[in-house]
């Protein structure tokens, strides 16, 4: 049985991954931060679906979700999608600020694919996605937090896909763009959603499920051959 692991898996694109890799013979580590939510999915949810809570803006959280990785005995799919978004200008930013969304975005992926690493390369196998973001290759005012973690995380997954090429440990970036999550359809009206999507050469913004499809992808056993990419998956906005 494939063991599968999706950070911040119980909403947006993060649930979508997790429903694009659920099959009878796929084990999923799921993690969220909310105690309650994460109980009730837990009693609710298939065998094959394993919900453990982790605050990766807490050190010691962090620390215990890391031993659990690197007790596992085996590892085929680990994708780092959870995340925040801090849009402020850069006279506004605290510390506090870059410390919370460095910790989150960066500093987490960054430890969970390191032993995810250390678990893949015992079975000379394995495949790692780290989810950033169109701001990792464009921008734009108040992103200077976001767009350099992001960024990081591009830079990293080069790196690691290097490193660890020897061991058929592929390592790769999906960035989302405009995604219409239930997120996104609380924090912009209708007319915002239209005016973005206006801008978008396909006129809309993404199903998770589309994000979700090519993360499936990366992941799978189909991708033999493609490490240290970034795909930007924003229906062409990036571009124009």
């Amino acid at each position: 049985m494939n063991v599968v692991l999706i950070t911040g898996a119980t909403r947006g694109i993060g649930a979508a991954i997790a429903h694009a890799f659920d099959t009878p013979e796929t084990q999923l580590i799921l993690t969220g931060t909310n105690d309650s939510d994460l109980a009730r999915l837990d009693a609710t949810s298939a065998p094959n679906r394993q919900y453990v809570c982790a605050d990766f803006s807490n050190s010691d959280s962090l620390n215990k979700f890391i031993e659990f990785i690197g007790n596992l005995d085996r590892l085929d799919v680990c994708v780092n999608n959870a995340g925040i978004n801090i849009i402020k200008p850069i006279e506004a930013v605290t510390e506090q600020d870059f410390d919370r969304l460095n910790a989150i975005n960066f500093k987490a992926p960054y430890r969970i694919s390191q032993t995810s690493a250390a678990v893949m390369r015992k079975r000379r196998q394995g495949r790692i996605v780290n989810i950033a973001s169109i701001w990792s290759t464009i921008t734009k005012t108040g992103r200077s937090l976001y767009s350099g973690a992001k960024t990081g995380l591009v830079g990293m997954t080069r790196s690691l896909a290097v490193e660890l090429a020897p061991d058929n440990v592929l390592v790769n970036c999906v960035s989302p763009g405009f995604t219409l999550t239930d997120m996104t359809r609380q924090s912009l009206s209708e007319g915002e959603i239209a005016a973005i999507s206006s801008r978008i050469p396909q006129a809309r913004m993404a199903d998770p499920d589309e994000i979700a499809r090519v993360v499936r992808f990366l992941g799978s056993r189909e991708n033999t051959y493609l490490t240290g990419q970034n795909l930007v998956v924003d229906g062409g906005f990036s571009i124009v």
